[in-house]
């Protein structure tokens, strides 16, 4: 007998289409298929079935040329989420269902690291501190957002699983959350010790095949609980009672790519609907969430101690202005009092490559990349050039290839010629470097297994050191520049830099009460390094909360974003400028809108951008006016600029 259904695609289009089909290709709600579209074969998502096309059908149907999946993939509260992520996030419920889905990504090599030792070994036995978290959420009545908020080490994760272990022990299912893969490798091992075979691992460092089959053990109820990255907010559990996000600060649970969903809203979201408990974790906590819990919207929980018996670190701060070369003479001292002690050292800079900046002193040429409006990093060990943004390189001129000059140098230094110093003034020590230019080896894993081991003396490398590894044998944190992230024109740039520092500082004096933080900085009296390097938190709140109040951005405003991309830099600010015209007799009282204005980042892989920023007291008002001005944009917008748009961005560059 011959059906139809609805299809939707992953395609920037707001309609469906009706496809043919009969009763042995099984063709039903929640399954994909693969059908005819535009001269070209499509996988599609089937959201509808029906006996008879709808007589507004204007296009020739066609027959689905087969189903994928033997079960749903997808059910009615999936098909509700991304409703709800469309609308939200401004983008096709098409594409949402396709993020919803396993989509089978690329494999990116994950870096396995060592056990968390904020877990208890028995897995039993909390302190006062912990209990009483522990209780107080277990016995919440309602569907309640909870904070946990402590230092590093002082044992969030062991809530976290206690929590989730009660929850699942009620006949609930459990999302835990963490910002990277290589942290959802070391939480999920202490999952599995933990769970057995209950757990599920949604990640992109999985294949295709096997993600499909972890997302139909989830539907199946077969795991329920689930440990990821930013995407398994999404996983199909059943019976949700808990969403544990880990490391609730990270910019990586925002994606980047359409839709542009951050994973605490939809968490919250799911939450609220499927009357679930949301608890989160930091020891650097967002400025949003630090607002939230001072105004009670969300309970916090502090946690005070270390249960490892190590002491909070003794942090120093060394001016560079006052110093000669990467490493200062302080810091280089303590590196030689930590090897005397049988102790280790972990290095810090958030920047690879050898240096930076490529500058010629006689007519002022600046090496930058011919498809990006940023410098090239010097790569000693490629011998290039290299752009970190679209992948661009050259060989490292020897000369000025304007003026001839030889007076022409790299300035600033990366991970590589932190290392070469390093070696040059330590050279019996064994030393080992981890950034995004090696991390993608085989032998990451038992790289960082050896340093534990006390095979190494000093481990050296950017933000991927600087949380989730934990090593009993490191006594020295040495942080070659501190104030990297503070010449970024992002109004998020103190937080980072005091979120980043707090960080990297936790990874040392876990164990022990002789820790010790050197941080190397051309800024020693900022705010953020200061309030960080005091391990002052509720100091650095209060003075940031105030700044962001005074200049009127979140907490205390929401923004929406909107960045025009082209071939020329005239088209896209005339697409922008255009919206802008849309935008103004729009506008509300409570809001205002910035730009257009060109973004930090002009240039980047030969697309000139520029940006648009609606700022509003609530998101209500300003998703009304976002979308009815992008409804009349869409009329007459130019095929040569591609628009996208960003609810609550966390990065503008």
């Amino acid at each position: 007998m011959t059906r139809y259904v609805e299809v939707l695609f992953n395609l920037p289009l707001n309609q469906s289409f009706n496809y043919e089909t009969d009763s042995s290709q099984n063709a039903c709600f929640g399954k994909r298929v693969v059908v005819p579209f535009n001269h070209r074969e499509l996988t599609g998502f089937v959201v509808a079935e029906r006996e008879s096309v709808p007589a507004s059908v204007a296009y020739t149907i066609k027959k689905v040329y087969r189903v994928i999946d033997s079960e749903p993939l997808f059910d009615a509260r999936d098909y509700a989420l991304a409703q709800w992520i469309a609308s939200f996030y401004f983008c096709t419920v098409g594409q949402a269902l396709a993020t919803l889905m396993p989509s089978g990504r690329k494999i990116v090599p994950h870096i396995a690291a060592v056990d968390d030792t904020e877990l208890n070994s028995s897995g039993l036995d909390l302190s006062e501190e912990q209990q009483y978290a522990c209780d107080t959420i277990i016995h919440a009545q309602d569907s309640t957002m909870f904070y946990l908020y402590g230092i590093t080490g002082s044992g969030k994760t062991e809530v976290f699983l206690h929590v989730a272990s009660h929850c699942i022990a009620n006949g609930k299912s459990v999302i835990y959350l963490v910002p990277e893969i290589s942290l959802t490798y070391q939480t999920a091992e202490a999952i599995r010790q933990r769970f057995g075979d209950k757990a599920a691992t949604l990640h992109s460092a999985l294949t295709t095949s096997e993600r499909f089959a972890q997302w139909l053990r989830i539907r199946r109820g077969e795991a329920p609980i689930v440990i990821g990255p930013r995407s398994a907010v999404f996983a199909p559990v059943q019976n949700l009672g808990l969403i544990i996000i880990d490391e609730e600060h990270d910019s990586s649970y925002k994606s980047s790519d359409t839709p542009r969903y951050h994973a605490r809203q939809v968490a919250m979201h799911r939450c609220a609907v499927e009357h679930a408990t949301l608890v989160m974790g930091s020891a650097t906590p967002s400025v949003e969430a630090w607002k939230s819990m001072e105004n009670g919207s969300i309970q916090r929980f502090t946690l005070t101690k270390r249960l490892s018996g190590g002491e909070l670190p003794h942090v120093h701060i060394v001016n560079l202005n006052q110093a000669t070369g990467c490493l200062s003479m302080t810091l280089k001292e303590e590196i030689r009092k930590t090897v005397a002690m049988g102790k280790q050292t972990i290095l810090f800079l958030n920047r690879r490559g050898f240096t930076y900046h490529y500058r010629c002193t006689v007519c002022g040429y600046e090496l930058v990349c011919k498809h990006c409006s940023v410098a090239l990093t010097y790569h000693k060990s490629l011998g290039q050039a290299v752009c970190h943004y679209c992948g661009y390189r050259v060989e490292a001129p020897r000369i000025c290839p304007v003026c001839g000059s030889l007076d022409a140098k790299y300035v600033g230094f990366g991970t590589e010629l932190i290392e070469e110093e390093v070696r040059a003034s330590f050279p019996h020590l064994r030393i080992i470097r981890i950034d995004a230019d090696n991390a993608d080896k085989r032998t990451v894993h038992a790289t960082l297994n050896l340093f534990k081991a006390g095979m190494y003396d000093i481990l050296l490398g950017t933000q991927m050191v600087a949380k989730g590894l934990n090593f009993p044998g490191v006594r020295l944190v040495g942080v070659v520049l501190a104030d990297i992230g503070l010449y970024v024109p992002d109004f998020r740039a103190s937080e980072r830099t005091f979120s980043l520092l707090v960080q990297v500082a936790g990874r040392s004096g876990r164990f022990s009460p002789d820790g010790i933080v050197i941080v190397q900085t051309f800024r020693p009296t900022d705010p953020s390094i200061q309030s960080a390097c005091a391990l002052d938190a509720e100091g650095f709140f209060a003075s940031e909360l105030k700044h962001r109040q005074e200049t009127s951005f979140p907490p205390y405003s929401r923004l929406i974003r909107f960045t025009a991309r082209s071939s020329k830099s005239e088209w896209a600010f005339s697409a922008l400028d255009t919206l802008a015209h849309i935008l103004r007799p729009l506008m509300p009282q409570d809001a205002d809108m910035l730009g257009p204005a060109e973004c930090p980042i002009m240039l980047i892989a030969r697309k000139y951008r520029w940006h648009l920023l609606l700022r509003g007291q609530t998101m209500k008002t300003l998703h009304t006016t976002a979308r009815t001005a992008l409804a009349q944009y869409s009329r007459q917008s130019d095929k040569r600029v591609y628009l996208e748009v960003d609810v609550d961005p966390v990065a503008i560059r």
